[in-house]
């Protein structure tokens, strides 16, 4: 659980880093937008399978 929460950590991480590269437009919106989308859905697999992994902890 604890290595889950530095992968959550570091997914959130690149997406701060993503949004900074949007505002400073260093990439072409297209190839950003995918990255973005990807990092996203990357974060919410891993938000899901805490939540998951802390249900049955505290059954």
């Amino acid at each position: 659980m604890a290595k889950m929460n530095i992968v959550l950590e570091e997914a959130d991480e690149t997406l701060f880093w993503l949004e900074i590269i949007k505002e400073k437009m260093w990439i072409a919106k297209e190839e950003l937008e995918t990255m973005l989308k990807d990092a996203n859905e990357l974060t919410a697999i891993f938000v899901s399978s805490l939540k998951t992994v802390n249900k049955r902890i505290n059954k």
